[in-house]
């Protein structure tokens, strides 16, 4: 017995195969969803930090010229009338220069992981290409 001679059998398959199908395009769609919200909460904290490093970077940065106009003053009345020997804005100049080049490469490391393009989930929009390209050719 083929399958031309049984009707009711085939029809059976074909229904338990659309019944398949639309299952797993569900559960597809599902693990796809859930794929997109991972990816975007793993940017989302990417830029967290991000934003984290540029502010702390930025009050460092305040910091340091703070320090630094305090050193340029104290050199300034320095070179007007103290001994040579005793240099009173060596140690905020250097404390100042330290926490400038720390400020200052705080906001160039948030800076660059705070690129907005990167907060786009590639890798679902992907996926979610392959799987629509799988199913144009499974329907042609």
């Amino acid at each position: 017995m083929t399958s031309d001679e049984n009707p009711a059998k085939r029809e059976f398959s074909l229904a338990t195969l659309f019944s398949d199908l639309s299952r797993e395009f569900s559960t597809l769609a599902r693990q796809e969803t859930q794929l997109v919200k991972a990816e975007i909460a793993a940017k989302l904290a990417d830029a967290k930090a991000g934003a984290g490093g540029i502010a702390i970077g930025g009050g460092l940065l305040l910091v340091g010229i703070l320090i630094l106009a305090l050193a340029w003053v104290a050199g300034v009345n320095q070179m007007l009338g103290a001994t040579a020997l005793d240099y009173p804005w060596l140690s905020p100049l250097l404390v100042g220069l330290a926490l400038t080049a720390a400020g200052t490469g705080l906001l160039l490391w948030g800076r660059h992981n705070l690129k907005l393009g990167d907060l786009a989930p590639r890798r679902s929009g992907e996926s979610l290409r392959r799987d629509s390209e799988l199913l144009k050719e499974q329907f042609k």
